[in-house]
């Protein structure tokens, strides 16, 4: 089975489908997150990152 159709890859709630949609997709696997732009190709390779990496920049992101 390819590693791709394996991961369970979900829609960012920031991307709103609006006038510009921002399709980024992360899929969560155990110790580490996944994250794509799949606006341009969902085959692309993706960013792979700890999880305690993920914590930090949604922490940082999200100004808290």
């Amino acid at each position: 089975m390819n590693r791709e159709t394996e991961l369970a890859w979900f829609k960012s709630s920031y991307s709103d489908g609006g006038s510009n949609p921002d399709c980024v997709e992360v899929a969560h696997t155990p110790g580490t997150t996944h994250v794509r732009d799949s606006k341009k190709d969902p085959r692309s390779p993706h960013l792979t990152v700890t999880g305690g990496a993920w914590s930090d920049f949604v922490a940082y992101a999200g100004g808290n």
